[in-house]
């Protein structure tokens, strides 16, 4: 009776467990984006763990946030991974696209920066935290409150608007994308993460966390390989022209 009177009393006041879980997304918001992009990895593990006890103190267990279904998120995440990766692919082969793959900050990097990039920055300082609190912990947080469909909706506004400063980034980094303009930029990747999000949250009601978590890794990952590829096809071109 005393533990259950306990978990009564730690769902009583969701707005706090919100509130706490807000406040530690937006400081690593702007450490992974501004102060200490590098650390990135660490900045994430350690918010990824707060978000974590911050919802199981709100009386959240492991199935609520995702962590379920593995061999169906495999399967899910796994065949839209392949998905991103034609489709990629496609984008670098062809001319009129290719340009779009061209992102100065992937091609500023060392082949080892590259790697880091792909292989630990993106799957622990990006996918591991934004998947476990935009299609994990928020939901459920705002669920205490609202009505599934509205917690969804609110977690991912908060998704999109987590995605301003690397929006302002890419601005400066990505002459193909500035060409629209830093505010119509900006507000068109709010719009776009947002909707995104809400894929991704259908994903996790299918197919638990993974199935998202796959699908996020492929594209970021993947982008980096691209702008790569799409730089080599570009001088290829370039070459043959000039021959």
């Amino acid at each position: 009776m005393a533990s259950g009177q306990a978990r009564r009393r730690r769902v009583r006041r969701p707005g706090a467990a919100l509130g706490a879980a807000v406040g530690v997304l937006a400081v690593a918001n702007v450490l992974n984006n501004t102060v200490a992009r590098r650390y990135a990895p660490l900045t994430s593990a350690v918010a990824t763990g707060a978000l974590l006890l911050i919802a199981r103190r709100a009386g959240t267990g492991a199935r609520d946030l995702g962590f379920a279904s593995p061999v169906k998120g495999a399967l899910i995440g796994g065949g839209l991974a392949a998905a991103v990766a034609a489709g990629y692919t496609g984008g670098v082969l062809l001319p009129p696209t290719r340009r779009l793959f061209m992102d100065e900050r992937a091609l500023a990097l060392t082949r080892a920066r590259l790697f880091e990039e792909a292989l630990l920055q993106v799957p622990v300082g990006t996918v591991l935290l934004e998947e476990v609190a935009f299609r994990g912990v928020l939901p459920e947080l705002f669920g205490h409150s609202f009505k599934p469909r509205t917690a969804s909706v609110a977690s991912n506004l908060l998704f999109g608007l987590w995605h301003v400063l690397p929006a302002l980034d890419m601005a400066r980094a990505n002459p193909a994308a500035a060409r629209a303009g830093t505010p119509r930029l900006v507000a068109g990747t709010v719009a776009t993460t947002t909707l995104a999000g809400l894929g991704f949250h259908e994903l996790r009601r299918r197919g638990g966390l993974l199935a998202p978590a796959l699908l996020h890794l492929a594209t970021n990952s993947l982008g980096f390989v691209a702008a790569r590829g799409a730089r080599r096809m570009d001088a290829r071109r370039i070459r043959r022209s000039a021959g």
